[in-house]
C-alpha cells in the first residue's frame, strides 16, 4: 500500500488491487478498485476486461455487459486492438 499512498491514482497500483482481490474471490471489493482504476485511466480496456470477469462471477451479466462495451471504447480510445479483440469475444460470451 506504500505505492499508492505515493500516488493514490496510479491505474496500475490500483488495478493490481483489483487484480489480488478478485483473485481470492473477493469480487465485489476488486469491482470498487476496477472502478478506480479506470477512472485513472479510462483508456485501458483491460481493465474493464477484468471488472466484467467479476461482474460475471458475482452474476451479475447484464452489468458486466456494459462493462465490456465501456471497455471496447477505452481500448478505442486507447488504440489497443488487442484489447479489443480480448472484450469482444467477452461480449460474445456473455451476449451468446
Amino acid at each position: 500500500m506504500a505505492l499508492l499512498d505515493a500516488d493514490p491514482e496510479d491505474a496500475f497500483c490500483l488495478y493490481g488491487i483489483a487484480q489480488e482481490h478478485a483473485g481470492r474471490g473477493e469480487h465485489e471489493t476488486a469491482i470498487g478498485w476496477y472502478e478506480r482504476a479506470a477512472a485513472a485511466d479510462p483508456d485501458d480496456g483491460y481493465i474493464h476486461y477484468h471488472c466484467a470477469r467479476s461482474l460475471e462471477a458475482l452474476d451479475r451479466r447484464a452489468e458486466a455487459i456494459a462493462a465490456v462495451r465501456s471497455g471496447l471504447a477505452a481500448a478505442d480510445r486507447g488504440g489497443d486492438p488487442h484489447a479489443r479483440a480480448e472484450l469482444s469475444a467477452l461480449l460474445v460470451e456473455l451476449d451468446g
